[in-house]
């Protein structure tokens, strides 16, 4: 996978997790938790995959600041 396909891949977990987070804040339901169940590893690991590709995307800022400084 390219680097511009795991961006894409990377920012669509962070929104699905955001998306949870909003369910989790505006009607109190955990949509991951419903799904997975509540104490189950799998759930784990969802939150931590969704917390990797934040951090992931941290470095987005500096390669959009890149592309700004780019000679044409």
């Amino acid at each position: 996978m390219n680097s511009k396909g795991f961006d894409y891949t990377a920012l669509t977990i962070v929104i699905i997790g955001a998306i949870n987070w909003g369910l989790i804040g505006f009607f109190n339901f955990n949509l991951v938790s419903f799904l997975f169940g509540q104490t189950g590893w799998i759930s784990r690991i969802i939150y931590a995959i969704v917390g990797l590709c934040g951090i992931y995307l941290v470095s987005a800022y500096g390669r959009i600041t890149d592309m700004g400084h780019q000679s044409v």
